[in-house]
């Protein structure tokens, strides 16, 4: 019997395309045990995992279509190994921009559509300890709360040899809450049809107040991002960057700013990314915009595949200042926020699927670099184990998530904490920027200075191409 899929489950394999395929993966650095002989570990891991053949749903599902349309997922009667399990033996496994290079061309291909869809690729070398694996997964067997939830169950918090099962063999129990009687069901249903319809008319009415401008203090209208070298129609061919922070360091940055932690990190990559651009030539005059996923999950609650929203957040404009530019995200994310608390989850779910149909309809004609973007940025801040987690005897020393494209183009990024650590992927087009390490080193000196200018009120960013048309009044002013 197959597994149902909701709408969203299936819109991530209705609007694949090779040019935009519709999984997302993470690079997992680690470090095998000291006495270990580093010319034949990795082999020999490699040889071990693939002898679990017997996965466990969804992992041993493959897409049960209609005409192409997605029906559900349906158990296979055997695993092709040889095809989930890979690896790949390269000059310099400890070499990070080299290792970028070789998983975004890994990341760019997408995932046969006859089989489970996931693989495992083990990237080592013969001299050093460290090793990496890319696993990649797609979407539509579930979000990143879900997916995270997984990896965390196939990952041992010691090292040991004897209780070591891989991800896809983990056996997880199915939580069945009991079902009300048809006519309840009904009802229930019936009732938050309506609910979402009123809240997503609601959401309408106020965005199309917004263009009057007779009520400005909404969340962005959708389609008015700034075209960039980023945006446009999404092509073959991917750039990948990865890099680290310490988020202890964000979190004591967020106490003393009165900021969350993704306010912190949306001001430093709003200022990174606008130098990236700048570096292209590009000029501003007015903010970006950010989606930022929502996961619309109840406390506790551990339901599979994709629940989630996804939002539009304006960025800042026109202060050098990094702290009030800051202020500026503070004040716009809280509207979007707040927007988002007094509509149901349902509503917020429909606005996402009905602006992002349109994006990909755009997609399909291949106009969308002729409209605007609905945002220039992706951000999504997935939490993960607090402590150091283990691949049998080998130790997790970080783990980069690394995600999907979205219609209409600009950079995704996404951040996983992990031990301490923030761990970072960043993932755009590569048609017209080759590489994203100079974001990733913009990003780590925005966060520098926003952290130095709370304690340095003269502190400035230079020049990042924005431009005023009229005198800008600082929100923090008298």
């Amino acid at each position: 019997m197959s597994r149902s899929l909701s709408f969203l489950d299936k819109s991530f394999w209705l609007t694949e395309s090779d040019a935009n395929p519709k999984h997302v993966a993470c690079l997992q650095l680690l470090e095998m045990p000291e006495d270990a002989d580093s010319s034949q570990y990795v082999q020999a891991l490699y040889e071990e995992v693939k002898g679990f053949s017997r996965a466990t749903p969804p992992f041993n599902c493959r897409v049960k279509t209609f005409l192409g349309y997605p029906l559900g997922l349906q158990p296979v009667k055997s695993m092709n190994m040889d095809y989930h399990i890979q690896i790949h033996k390269v000059e310099d496994a400890t070499c990070r921009d080299s290792l970028d290079e070789f998983v975004a061309r890994l990341h760019e291909s997408r995932l046969d559509p006859d089989k489970p869809l996931w693989q495992y690729h083990f990237i080592y070398d013969t001299t050093h300890r460290q090793y990496a694996i890319y696993a990649r997964v797609h979407h539509m067997y579930g979000d990143g709360s879900t997916l995270v939830r997984w990896f965390q169950a196939g990952y041992l918090s010691t090292p040991d040899n004897d209780k070591f099962i891989p991800v896809w063999a983990v056996k997880r129990l199915r939580h069945r809450s009991p079902k009300p009687r048809k006519i309840k069901r009904f009802w229930q249903s019936l009732v938050g049809a309506l609910r979402i319809a009123f809240d997503l008319s609601v959401i309408f009415l106020r965005l199309f107040l917004k263009i009057c401008r007779i009520n400005p203090h909404y969340m962005p209208i959708p389609f008015s991002g700034t075209k960039t070298v980023l945006t446009g129609q999404v092509k073959p061919g991917r750039a990948v960057a990865t890099t680290d922070l310490d988020f202890e360091r964000v979190k004591a940055l967020g106490k003393r700013t009165r900021a969350t932690a993704n306010e912190i990190l949306l001001c430093a990559f709003d200022i990174g990314v606008h130098r990236l651009l700048q570096d292209h030539g590009h000029v501003f005059k007015k903010a970006l915009c950010t989606n930022m996923p929502i996961n619309l999950r109840k406390p506790g609650e551990k339901t599979t595949g994709n629940k989630i929203a996804i939002v539009p957040v304006t960025l800042a404009h026109g202060e050098q200042d990094p702290y009030l530019r800051l202020r500026q995200i503070i004040i716009n994310h809280r509207i979007v926020k707040y927007a988002a608390q007094h509509a149901s989850p349902g509503a917020f779910s429909a606005y996402t699927i009905v602006i992002q149909s349109f994006a990909l309809v755009f997609e399909w004609l291949r106009l969308s670099n002729l409209v605007k973007p609905i945002a220039n940025v992706l951000v999504s801040n997935v939490p993960g184990p607090r402590e150091y987690r283990h691949l049998k005897d080998s130790k997790l020393l970080a783990c980069y998530p690394i995600s999907t494209m979205t219609p209409g183009g600009g950079v995704n990024i996404t951040l996983m904490t992990y031990a301490g650590k923030a761990n970072i992927g960043m993932v755009c087009c590569n048609k017209n920027i080759k590489s994203l390490e100079p974001l990733a080193k913009y990003f780590e000196e925005a966060f520098d200075m926003l952290e130095a200018s709370v304690d340095k009120p003269g502190l400035n960013i230079d020049d990042i191409g924005e431009h005023v048309e009229r005198v800008p009044v600082s929100i923090v002013s008298d």
